[in-house]
């Protein structure tokens, strides 16, 4: 995500804050209330005061929790599939996904484990070992019959997708360590990663400001697409855990950025060679 710095300069006047916002909006494509408080050094109500004057101006739009960055006419509300869709589609690819994304973890670590149709298969596979510890904001992962120990972070539910959001959610996920943390994702391209949801989006950001090791677990349907919200760029990961290996210039870009590659291919568990994780 991209930050601009204030260091050594005091809090900003109201025009030049009101302009950096609008700055951090367009580049990173949302921005939450909280977030853009913690970096301001003012209050959420200053900040949602800024963002209702800057949605006159035009450029960004106002969202639950923060804004999102417009581009001349107002966005088109993306749909979220149900679940139920999603887990149908590329069913077998996910699961050999998971497999693969299980060998990363070491008895003893700390994982977090994201919402998402292929987090969950990761999720049943983690659940069955007991030396597994888990913390997540995925209800069904929750529900699982589990020898493992799984945490639920607090908050409120989006009854949905079954996934714990909000401030409370957040805060509590910015409290951990984790020593791995797995994201599910709506798609990936050379512009990043990104999200159905902002609220979802809010809690992957926090899984990746606090893991030592950020994997991605994507199918290959969703390359080269684009969603709602951007969870960040491709350098912010270390490991992209998929069933076919990427192509064309993501495949340079992925390398670029230093992303390790794996790839569950069909009755295959091995990882395809890929630059290694810092």
């Amino acid at each position: 995500m991209t930050k601009i710095s204030t260091a050594g300069r005091g809090k900003l006047i109201g025009r030049v804050r009101k302009d950096r916002i609008a700055q951090l909006i367009r580049d990173n494509g949302f921005m939450s209330s909280a977030d853009l408080a913690d970096q301001f050094e003012v209050s959420e109500m200053t900040i949602r005061r800024d963002l209702a004057e800057l949605e006159v101006q035009g450029g960004i739009t106002r969202t639950h929790g923060g804004a999102v960055a417009t581009h001349g006419a107002e966005p088109r509300p993306v749909d979220e599939p149900y679940f139920s869709e999603r887990q149908k589609s590329n069913a077998e690819a996910k699961r050999r996904i998971a497999q693969l994304a299980a060998t990363l973890v070491q008895p003893g670590q700390i994982t977090a484990l994201d919402v998402g149709t292929t987090t969950y298969e990761l999720g049943k596979l983690l659940a069955a070992d007991a030396q597994n510890l888990v913390f997540t904001n995925n209800l069904r992962i929750a529900l699982l019959d589990t020898r493992a120990e799984i945490y639920l972070l607090g908050g409120r539910l989006r009854a949905h997708e079954k996934s714990i959001v909000g401030p409370i959610a957040i805060e509590q996920a910015r409290k951990l360590w984790f020593d791995i943390a797995f994201l599910g994702v709506s798609s990936l391209s050379s512009n990043g990663l990104f999200d159905y949801s902002i609220e979802d989006t809010e809690i992957k950001r926090a899984y990746i400001g606090r893991a030592t090791r950020r994997v991605v677990l994507a199918d290959s349907s969703k390359f080269d697409e684009m969603a709602l919200v951007q969870v960040g760029a491709l350098d912010e990961v270390d490991i992209l855990v998929t069933d076919r290996k990427p192509t064309g210039g993501l495949a340079a870009d992925l390398a670029t950025a230093k992303v390790q590659v794996m790839v569950a291919e069909a009755g295959r568990g091995d990882a395809a060679p890929g630059p290694q994780a810092p």
